[in-house]
């Protein structure tokens, strides 16, 4: 994988091209060997080609609308695309209106130069952090593909696209985990930032209380300027932090729990790498952890706004979702309105206490996701398939409730099952947070 900045010196000094770059995606797509058939809904070849085109042009004359332009990159198939219709990655919407407009984090990226070169397979409706899809089939981990291991989801396609360098960096969408849990298994860095910072109109909605839009890319540079652009600011490579003096707290409640060995090794040598480093971390214990399954009881948000915007879809055609998310989805039927109210006041009284709990800290760290990428095949039975998706989301949707910013970072070694390291910031923090995990990116390197 190449870095944006990278990639962006290459075309200034004329090393390569964007038509290269573009047929060298295309290539890795088209390989039948490769994941490209199930990591792509759809291929804009063509247009990709025809865009590439112009921006060398662009280049050759010295107007390139920025550094980036003319890069690869992968759009989740939830995005907006004008003139196409937004199948989310189910099969009931393909024959829906197309979008008029593109959604603006789509905007955005072109704007900058970008070239989106296909729409990439996603959990279907983003309803789980697995990254099965039983519609266009399910991209693999690149770690052991032989074991045919899940990408993990809802943005399974982005990250394979990005690791196995099919785009150069990718968007996809975080509601409970969808940016950093299939970062951490596919060996990337996946981003959610805040979540009011980057619009989500023109995306198809999981649960817009805790919607959010980010980057999966190679490095944290590259997410921090993909950030930038999608929340409408300057692009600028963060300035790693001083470690030393750092207080960076580690959660002893809830978050350890049901490691396996390989994310504990990983884990405890990344904290004593960072603890070499000079930053001081602290076993804590937070207890409005222990408050989260009372708040979430009834379903959460995810099913009290999934079935509100599902509802006449399930009427109509529910028989074509993949039935374990039906099921997912349905379970907001049975949400009344107090509970609704219940839960958007516990959030705001549970957020208000986190805050001040981590006040006295720099930022918080855990494991992205407990275990390493399990088979595909181990989880064909539903008990499997719900426990295994409630275990890898857990910690990521921390961020997702308490409206913090985080990140994954990769903490493993070459060779070994990628494991993922999250930051979790403060909210409106991400400038923060970026400097953080760029310095702690380089001490895990």
């Amino acid at each position: 994988m190449r870095r944006l900045d990278e990639l962006a010196q290459a075309l200034a000094t004329g090393t390569t091209t964007s038509r290269s770059l573009i047929e060298a995606s295309l290539a890795k797509i088209a390989d039948p060997s490769g994941e490209g058939v199930r990591t792509f809904i759809k291929v804009h070849a063509e247009q990709a080609r025809a865009m590439a085109d112009a921006a060398d042009l662009l280049r050759m004359h010295g107007r390139a609308s920025t550094p980036y332009a003319g890069i690869p990159i992968a759009l989740k198939d939830l995005f907006d695309i004008a003139g196409e219709a937004t199948p989310a990655g189910s099969t009931v919407l393909t024959d829906a209106p197309v979008a008029k407009s593109n959604a603006p984090v789509v905007a955005r990226m072109l704007a900058a130069g970008f070239i989106p070169v296909g729409r990439v397979n996603m959990t279907e409706f983003a309803f789980s952090g697995l990254g099965i899809n039983p519609h266009y089939g399910t991209p693999t981990s690149p770690w052991d593909r032989a074991s045919k291991r899940i990408p993990g989801g809802s943005s399974s396609g982005t990250a394979v696209a990005v690791a196995d360098g099919m785009a150069a960096a990718g968007l996809g969408t975080d509601t409970g985990g969808s940016c950093r849990i299939p970062a951490a298994f596919c060996g990337i860095v996946g981003y959610k930032p805040t979540a009011r910072r980057v619009p989500i109109t023109g995306v198809s909605p999981l649960a817009p209380s805790l919607d959010s839009v980010g980057p999966l890319a190679p490095s944290v540079a590259c997410c921090a300027a993909i950030d930038a652009i999608l929340a409408g600011e300057a692009p600028a490579s963060p300035t790693p932090a001083r470690l030393k003096g750092l207080r960076l707290a580690v959660p002893e409640n809830m978050v350890l729990d049901g490691m396996d060995d390989t994310v504990a090794a990983a884990f405890d040598k990344a904290l004593s790498a960072l603890s070499a480093a000079g930053a001081s971390i602290e076993t804590t214990r937070f207890p409005d952890f222990a408050d989260l399954p009372a708040a979430n009881a009834k379903g959460g948000f995810a099913a009290a706004e999934g079935y509100a915007w599902h509802r006449h879809l399930l009427a109509t055609q529910g028989s074509q979702y993949d039935p374990r998310i039906r099921v997912r989805i349905a379970r907001g039927e049975h949400m009344s309105a107090a509970d609704y109210i219940d839960l958007l006041n516990a959030r705001t009284r549970l957020i208000a206490s986190f805050n001040r709990a981590t006040a006295a800290y720099d930022g918080v760290l855990m494991p992205s996701v407990p275990i390493i990428a399990p088979r595909i095949a181990d989880l064909d039975d539903e008990r499997s398939y719900n426990s295994v998706n409630m275990l890898i989301l857990r910690n990521t949707a921390l961020g997702n409730f308490f409206d913090r910013c985080a990140i994954s970072l990769p903490c493993h070694h070459d060779g070994e099952a990628p494991v993922g390291l999250m930051l979790m910031g403060e909210t409106m923090g991400d400038a923060r947070l970026f400097s953080i995990a760029a310095a702690m990116e380089a001490v895990l390197a």
